[in-house]
């Protein structure tokens, strides 16, 4: 049977090491501001389809939890090598770049994805200007 009280520890836990993630990485804060914008593009813009809605999730997900890895990674190496070797510089440098990759893989899709919606009104407001 399902402990309501034990699923509830563990879903603190978990928000606690989402807060800890926040508090101590920078990178992390700035990836879920930028979620914060898709998220609130994608509630102004009632134009999206469902799956335009569900990639853009998938990909925001994707930065964050593949974030929380990579800190996972560098707290892990520095506790078995906690003087800079190339091996743990290396390690830090492939989870950084999985990171880097997966981010302008979403800014890619965020683009694709955002900018038919937003050309048509774009457009208009740059004419109401310069007109």
């Amino acid at each position: 049977m399902i402990s309501m009280k034990r699923f509830w520890k563990s879903f603190q836990h978990a928000v606690r090491g989402i807060v800890s993630i926040a508090e101590e990485e920078q990178s992390f804060r700035l990836q879920m501001l930028a979620a914060g914008v898709v998220f609130g593009l994608m509630i102004v813009m009632p134009t999206l389809q469902i799956w335009e809605r569900v990639a853009l999730t998938l990909m925001v997900v994707a930065v964050l939890v593949l974030e929380i890895v990579n800190s996972i990674f560098e707290r892990l190496a520095d506790a078995v090598e906690p003087r800079v070797s190339p091996m743990v510089k290396e390690i830090k440098d492939m989870m950084a770049g999985a990171v880097l990759l997966t981010a302008i893989a979403s800014v890619l899709v965020g683009y694709l994805i955002f900018w038919p919606h937003m050309a048509p009104t774009l457009t208009a407001l740059w004419k109401a200007i310069v007109l």
